[in-house]
């Protein structure tokens, strides 16, 4: 079994407080209990440079601080948020982001590297966010036919979904060229920084 390190789970703390900040970034439907916000974002860039288990970490630990009572979420917080018309869709984000990094710890850097990462962004990140966020949309708010939920939960989302998961791919792919992967992922790190890592002292 592969050790927790102190770099990943100092990256999965960092990473919480990015999905934090990008909860603000929000803009409210009229249509919709369903807000358009760029929480998903820091889901796809968590796993894509995290990897799976400190990806999922970072989502968790926001999942915790809201369940708490902390505003972690775009100002809210508290059962009323994990129980809401939305919370279909965070809870699928652990899961998504572990989705997310279990197949960008397996991609091999390229001149595909791009496209790869928009695949998997796109197709975990999005897509497989929207059948458990609009099943409970839809339970929640008693619609009466799963056509209202898709329209208030699902295609107007799409084509947001589909640029996030552009720009996420776009960040990675140079992240990548200079912090890969594996430095977050050493398993011969045993709880301290990788002796690379280490900071110079000039005397």
């Amino acid at each position: 079994m592969k050790k927790w390190t102190t770099r990943g789970l100092i990256f999965s703390a960092l990473f919480a407080a990015v999905m934090i900040a990008l909860s603000y970034l929000k803009i409210s439907l009229p249509f919709s209990t369903v807000p358009i916000t760029m929480q998903t974002l820091a889901v796809m860039l968590a796993g894509s440079i995290l990897g799976a288990r400190y990806g999922a970490l970072a989502v968790l630990i926001v999942i915790g601080l809201a369940a708490a009572g902390f505003q972690v979420m775009g100002g809210s917080g508290g059962l009323a948020v994990l129980t809401g018309p939305t919370a279909g869709y965070i809870f699928s984000w652990p899961f998504v982001a572990w989705l997310i990094g279990f197949f960008a710890e397996r991609i091999k850097q390229d001149r595909y590297t791009f496209v790869k990462l928009l695949a998997v962004n796109f197709i975990c990140g999005a897509l497989l966010v929207y059948p458990a966020g609009v099943a409970w949309l839809a339970y929640s708010t008693g619609m009466d036919s799963f056509a209202k939920a898709l329209t208030a939960g699902m295609w107007p989302f799409i084509p947001g979904d589909l640029l996030k998961a552009v720009l996420c791919s776009a960040v990675v792919t140079a992240v990548w060229r200079v912090y890969p992967i594996e430095r977050i992922l050493n398993s011969s790190n045993t709880g301290t920084w990788a002796d690379g890592d280490q900071p110079t002292i000039s005397r």
